[in-house]
């Protein structure tokens, strides 16, 4: 039998508390971006930013705030009041963010340097990367698409820009298989073509699907499928771009602002109303079968996305 000398159980002792130390190393490391496994962008209107949330840390491990970005102008700072979309491009290193002051921006990530803004107005709720790093948006209360010439170089003055009209508009995504760009206005779900023409930019709208309900509100990618999320004020669906099939899925809300998903095992998120009177955002962040998923007091979001990638549009 082989002794264990003195030398060797002070050996043993060492090796042992190296791990415990590195191991409580882990648990104390400080939430930040480059850490977190499994991220969430949010539209948070309570300080009118846009955050990436931690989860399981329970920590927000970036924002973007407007009046600290040297970039936007003081008069222009108002533009990005009440922050309605954001989801990640560019492969996760930049955000692309609108808000209902009628603001557009590409933020990146690393160094929260704007990229490019512009003004839309109209109450702008959604806006889309299009294949040669142009932007379209959607305004609501304004009725109209707007479609950016997206010059780095030139900005937020003398951007070229041109308006479509899109009824209540929403939302817009971009499906890069089929080469169009969706949205959904009212009761119906629209598809447009896109001219790639970086300097002159145009889209043109190519069909219309009766949609159930009215109202539509979030249009959003379903991970990994060949379909969009779709909430109006009454229900939430699937649908597929193959068949162009509304299937209405089964949750316990309605008025839903947001729906995201990702790959197993992260749950299918929501966002709607808290329910106090004039609100239209929670401090909740809830799953499918109406559980909480993550709640922070004094929070005001507006939209949810799982910071994954996404296949559909990019």
């Amino acid at each position: 039998m082989r002794r264990i000398t003195t030398k060797g159980v002070a050996l043993l002792f060492i090796s042992i508390a190296g791990l415990f130390s590195q191991a409580a190393a882990q648990t104390n490391e400080t939430p930040t971006f480059e850490n977190c496994k499994k991220c969430i962008v949010l539209c948070e209107q309570s300080v009118h930013r846009i955050a990436i949330l931690d989860p399981d840390k329970k920590a927000m491990v970036w924002e973007w705030l407007p009046g600290q970005s040297a970039a936007i102008k003081k008069e222009h700072v108002d533009w990005f009041k009440n922050p309605s979309d954001a989801k990640p491009v560019y492969g996760g290193s930049v955000i692309l963010m609108n808000a209902s002051g009628g603001g557009v921006a590409l933020i990146r990530i690393a160094d929260k340097k704007v990229l490019f803004y512009a003004f839309a107005g109209g109450n702008t709720h959604s806006a889309e990367l299009l294949p040669d790093g142009n932007i379209v948006s959607a305004s609501s209360t304004g009725n109209f698409m707007t479609v950016f010439r997206t010059d780095t170089t030139q900005f937020p003055d003398n951007v070229y820009s041109k308006q479509i009209n899109l009824p209540f508009g929403h939302n817009v995504v971009w499906d890069k298989k089929r080469n169009l760009l969706w949205s959904a206005a009212k009761d119906q779900l629209k598809t447009f073509t896109y001219n790639f023409h970086r300097l002159l930019p145009e889209i043109t709208i190519k069909d219309s699907i009766q949609l159930p309900g009215t109202d539509a509100h979030d249009l959003f990618p379903v991970y990994g499928q060949p379909a969009l999320w779709l909430t109006n004020t009454t229900a939430t669906y699937y649908f597929n771009v193959e068949r162009n099939e509304a299937s209405k899925i089964a949750i316990p809300y309605a008025h839903v602002k947001s729906i995201s998903s990702g790959p197993s095992p992260l749950p299918t998120i929501f966002i709607h109303p808290d329910g106090a009177k004039g609100s239209w955002w929670t401090d909740e962040i809830y799953t499918a079968d109406g559980k909480v998923f993550y709640k922070q007091h004094g929070l005001k979001i507006y939209k949810a996305r799982w910071f994954v990638e996404n296949t559909f549009s990019y």
